[in-house]
């Protein structure tokens, strides 16, 4: 099982367009996600969201983020989020202090 965790910072006052565009998840991403055996979830603490993700392989998550529709997802989602110098979402690749189960 390939696992991972996120980082991000949330754009002032942005929280609730974030978790709307989340809710009406695009289908063509969803289906993506479903072919590829991804499964995530997102946590916020405060101005943070932490972004944990599985899928059996790593070659799994790789192919789900092929899917071109990707990158105007990703654009749509910098409207809520820091981004890095290129304007691209600023992930921070989080260390795994530990880990149990599928997420080992």
């Amino acid at each position: 099982m390939f696992t991972f965790g996120l980082a991000m910072t949330l754009r002032s006052g942005a929280y609730e367009k974030y978790k709307l565009a989340h809710d009406q998840l695009w289908p063509e991403i969803a289906e993506g996600m479903r072919a590829n055996q991804v499964s995530m979830a997102i946590y916020r603490d405060g101005g943070r969201l932490f972004v944990f993700a599985a899928a059996p392989s790593e070659e799994h998550w790789n192919r789900s983020r092929q899917d071109p529709i990707l990158a105007k997802w990703d654009k749509q989602i910098t409207e809520f989020v820091e981004v890095d110098e290129k304007g691209g979402i600023a992930f921070t690749f989080l260390t795994k202090a530990f880990g149990f189960g599928e997420f080992k």
